[in-house]
């Protein structure tokens, strides 16, 4: 079966090895510097560059043709987005697909809404790869694809939340507590929207409290646990030996973020997705 998986870049990965896997690349804008979220980019410069700047900064989408052209003429191809209350880019993705189906009788494109970004993005990834080498066909693949979805969820821990401010996706009093005495947000992802939960002080406090909302949501030893750092090696791995400790057979990843997750989770935060209990507030994948 010829088919391909396109991402947009949120998902933190260029390549995926046994699959035709490419990304559309969301674009950060700070003042007149425009930096697009491709392997090229120096994140660590993009991200020092942030730090000192005062002015508006934004992120903005791929548009219908930079997603047409990624499709490549695969007779089948799933796309992946970041969530639509962070980004436009699932409505730019489904307008190709529509457009793609309409111009190529025959041809199949389906687009679909993580509700989430990164970790959780690529959990979805490596399913449709795992099902296509299993030999599912297409709408096979689609029914037990979104199904998975419905049991992944994705928590974060973030030192600031300023850029997440500046864009309207958090209130600013919330952001205004982020990084005052070493205090951490720690939140989850419901339906879409970015839900801040506790507050603790400290990256000891803050991964006992993300281990323990894995465990509230249903992870299980031996699931998927996927992390996403910026710049937080030292606490992504302090999280990989708490959730060891407590499910030693769990198939944990670690992996840096990209630009667009990067310009969300600020230096020092962690995107986490995993597998767990069945995640009511994913049901609006089921379209």
């Amino acid at each position: 079966m010829n088919l391909k998986i396109v991402s947009d870049s949120s998902s933190n990965v260029f390549q995926v090895e046994g699959i035709d896997y490419t990304t559309v690349p969301l674009k950060i804008r700070a003042g007149e510097k425009e930096y697009v979220d491709d392997a090229s980019l120096d994140v660590a410069g993009m991200v020092e560059d942030l730090k000192h700047h005062k002015g508006k900064s934004g992120s903005s989408c791929p548009n219908v043709q930079e997603w047409l052209d990624a499709f490549g003429g695969a007779d089948y191809v799933f796309g992946l987005t970041i969530t639509k209350h962070l980004s436009g880019s699932y409505n730019a993705g489904k307008q190709a697909a529509d457009t793609y189906m309409e111009e190529k009788p025959g041809k199949k494109a389906f687009i679909i809404d993580s509700l989430s970004t990164g970790p959780e993005m690529m959990m979805i990834v490596d399913k449709i790869k795992e099902l296509a080498a299993a030999g599912d066909d297409y709408e096979t693949i689609k029914e037990k694809v979104l199904d998975y979805t419905n049991h992944n969820h994705t928590l974060f821990c973030l030192q600031s939340l300023t850029n997440l401010a500046r864009n309207g996706r958090v209130s600013p009093a919330v952001a205004k507590i982020a990084g005052v005495l070493g205090i951490r947000v720690v939140g989850d992802v419901k339906g879409g929207e970015i839900t801040p939960c506790h507050k603790p002080r400290g990256d000891r406090k803050a991964i006992q409290t993300l281990v323990e909302m894995a465990k509230e949501r249903g992870f299980f030893d031996g699931g998927i646990f996927r992390i996403a750092h910026c710049y937080g090696e030292g606490p992504a791995n302090a999280l990989k030996d708490a959730i060891l400790a407590e499910f030693p057979n769990a198939k944990i990843t670690i992996e840096p973020t990209t630009a667009l997750c990067s310009f969300y989770a600020e230096a020092g935060g962690l995107i986490i997705g995993f597998q767990g209990s069945y995640n009511e507030n994913n049901t609006n994948l089921k379209y």
